[in-house]
């Protein structure tokens, strides 16, 4: 089963071109389940307590060789149930079920399995929590705590700006590159998820910081090894995810805002304030980046309850 995980993340990357974090997402995943029926086989023979042993003395485990011909759908069902009482998330079981439903259906389109035993395996039901959100005197007040006169000041502030005003992606601000900002039409060339490119407007206020930015600081960051990514760090290298979770976190503590701040909390209050003032969902989504319009609309609920609120407040009759 090893050589024909191998197989698979081949195909993945050179017939299919999938990205580096889809194939190491679904290795692990097929890894995880080659790695329990291999267990499996070894408590099988040698008995859990031995196993059980073996593995805290640190001893190499007994060599287990797992043939695809013997996997069976309940094998399947039964490592599932094991990871969601080790108290894995609908979200993260559903991602190795996908896995396991294109490994095995890519297997019996290769006629390597006669059938594809995960054909009606279902996707877990997954919750669909409402996005939080700041509200604009919260978000003001997130902005303003970043002093543009501290060290790297008004990089900080370009950053907290840029997120707020166009809803990106951590991932997709950090990747931003100079050659993708079109000053004069305040328009972003945003490359996210899948390695689409998508063009997303910019405010004024954004621009400004941006602008501001690029005249005043990155100069002074710039070394030797320093790319074309717009934010830098004080090393002249590109900022990390990391470093942008510990930005945001900043500026919240140092405005005393009394709600946990994060990166994407910008983005969904991107999505609500627009939704809010009448902006059409499809260009929402655009804006986003959303795939399938589903995920874009999960921001229709939260301008819901946030007319029945206004309703329950202020209607004569509403209580």
């Amino acid at each position: 089963m090893r050589e024909d995980i191998e197989d698979f993340i081949l195909y993945l990357a050179t017939e299919r071109g999938l990205s580096e974090n889809y194939q190491l997402s679904t290795r692990l995943s097929l890894e995880g389940f080659a790695h329990w029926l291999e267990r499996r086989g070894r408590v099988a023979a040698l008995g859990e307590e031995k196993v059980a042993q073996m593995e805290e003395d640190g001893e190499e485990p007994v060599e287990i060789h797992v043939k695809l011909p013997s996997i069976t759908y309940q094998h399947v069902s039964d490592y599932l149930a094991h990871k969601k009482r080790l108290g894995l998330s609908a979200a993260s079981i559903k991602l190795i079920v996908v896995a396991l439903k294109i490994f095995f259906r890519w297997l019996h389109i290769r006629k390597r399995l006669s059938s594809d035993l995960t054909e009606h395996l279902p996707l877990p039901r997954i919750e669909r929590y409402l996005p939080e959100t700041m509200n604009e005197l919260q978000t003001d007040q997130l902005l303003e705590g970043v002093s543009t006169d501290a060290p790297r000041g008004l990089r900080d502030r370009a950053i907290l700006e840029l997120l707020y005003a166009s809803g990106l992606r951590v991932s997709e601000l950090v990747n931003l590159t100079l050659d993708r900002i079109d000053f004069d039409n305040r328009i972003l060339r945003v490359t996210g998820k899948g390695d689409k490119t998508r063009l997303v407007p910019v405010g004024k206020s954004a621009c400004e910081a941006i602008a501001k930015y690029l005249n005043k600081e990155r100069p002074e960051m710039v070394a030797k090894r320093t790319g074309n990514e717009v934010f830098l760090s004080r090393r002249g290298t590109k900022l990390t995810t990391v470093r942008i979770w510990q930005i945001v976190k900043a500026a919240a503590k140092n405005a005393g805002l009394d709600i946990n701040v994060y990166p994407h909390l910008l983005r969904h209050s991107f999505a609500t304030y627009l939704l809010s003032n009448g902006a059409d969902l499809r260009i929402i989504q655009e804006m986003l980046g959303h795939a399938d319009i589903s995920t874009t609309q999960i921001y229709t609920h939260v301008d819901q309850q946030r007319l029945k609120a206004v309703h329950h407040r202020f209607h004569p009759r509403a209580k």
